[in-house]
């Protein structure tokens, strides 16, 4: 990561909510082919999530805590935020003098645009401003939210003003949390109630809007290294649990994913 500092743009992507195992089976069954395009091998890495909602997984996200991968071992992180003791930073851990990642981004000159879905980005309450308040620019909108089935639309074309707005000559850091996977998610398939099917319903159609969310990234004529990963899972009735803030293996294991694309 310290090589990337300052000669790539950076991309994060948070598909909230999204389970796994849903990932992981449409990608083998090619029902996600523009994900499975970029990712490492075509496959999702299997990881665990360091909370079980949005609001705390993110500020671990932003301090460094990304999710960490399910066999034993250190697992030196990409980035993390100085603090004495770490065990966890090795020799290519960027490791910033700041309190959070986009912070010490904007410290190194890159503008910081944060795109938020859920409601904890939604910046209409004081808890709703928390975490888009770490970015220099922040959007949300009703379009941007759980129940606007065109909600990554609405976000792309945001970011394409967004993007055009900033110097050519200035790195970006993207932040991007994708609603669709959240409940309400049945709309995908006019379906009566949320479920499995459902919210793989919603990856598919996140799916196909992944050609032009690559093509604004990499439009400003640099390399661009992206982080796509849930934020946490969901359950939809194992052991009788609804929902997520729970730790149940559906909640904790999270589809992860880095990858860089050469810009065009």
């Amino acid at each position: 990561m310290r090589s990337l500092i300052g000669t790539h743009d950076i991309v994060m992507v948070t598909l909230d909510t999204l389970r796994f195992d849903v990932a992981a089976e449409l990608a083998a069954a090619g029902r996600t082919p523009h994900l499975a395009a970029v990712l490492p091998g075509g496959v999702w890495e299997r990881r665990h999530s360091p909370a079980s909602f949005t609001y705390a997984a993110h500020h671990a996200f932003f301090a460094g805590f990304l999710p960490t991968p399910d066999g034993p071992g250190a697992h030196d992180r990409l980035f993390a935020a100085a603090f004495p003791g770490s065990e966890t930073s090795g020799p290519r851990t960027w490791v910033f003098d700041a309190p959070d990642l986009p912070s010490a981004l904007a410290k190194e000159g890159y503008h910081t645009l944060c795109l938020g879905g859920v409601g904890f980005f939604n910046r209409r309450t004081a808890l709703g401003e928390v975490l888009p308040g770490l970015f220099t620019e922040a959007h949300w909108e009703p379009s941007f939210g759980v129940t606007a089935p065109d909600c990554l639309g609405a976000q792309l074309d945001r970011l394409a003003t967004s993007l055009a707005a900033v110097p050519a000559g200035q790195p970006v850091f993207t932040f991007l949390n994708v609603a669709a996977m959240h409940q309400p998610n049945r709309h995908y398939l006019s379906a009566a109630e949320d479920d499995r099917a459902s919210h793989a319903a919603a990856l598919e159609y996140v799916d196909g809007l992944m050609p032009r969310l690559f093509e604004l990234i990499t439009g400003r004529g640099r390399p661009v290294f992206v982080i796509m990963c849930a934020d946490h899972g969901t359950a939809y009735g194992e052991d009788g649990h609804t929902g997520h803030r729970i730790g149940h293996e559906v909640v904790w294991t999270v589809p992860y994913a880095e990858f860089t694309l050469v810009a065009s």
